[in-house]
């Protein structure tokens, strides 16, 4: 069971991922307030965080910036789940060091996949 820390402001968002990502077998905590993100990441160690990048102060691409600083989280997987679709903000977020980039709308199927596989590379 992997432990998943989403972080997007949208509740209805967080919800529906974490009701998923629980029924495939994880343990999913969503924070809708970004700026708890890093103290809350500190306490759970997740094996996979989900970020939205259009968030109030930190934005994702900061937040992800700022969990690459930290030696625990040097190769914790990053999954950007985000309505930007453009080729800068995928280089930018891969940037700040991004494993994976996911833009809505998508299937949840897809989701799924992308999670498996990051936390399945990562063990």
């Amino acid at each position: 069971m992997a432990k998943i820390l989403i972080v997007d402001d949208d509740e209805q968002i967080t919800s529906l991922f974490v009701s998923f990502l629980n029924t495939q077998g994880h343990m999913a905590t969503a924070l809708n307030k970004s700026s708890q993100a890093l103290e809350t990441a500190l306490t759970l160690k997740p094996d996979l965080f989900i970020l939205d990048l259009m968030m109030p102060d930190p934005d994702g691409f900061k937040l992800c910036r700022l969990l690459r600083t930290f030696p625990s989280f040097t190769y914790t997987p990053i999954l950007i789940v985000t309505a930007l679709n453009d080729e800068d903000s995928r280089a930018v977020a891969f940037g700040a060091g991004a494993d994976d980039y996911l833009s809505k709308p998508f299937f949840i199927n897809e989701l799924h996949q992308r999670v498996k596989k990051l936390i399945d590379k990562n063990r």
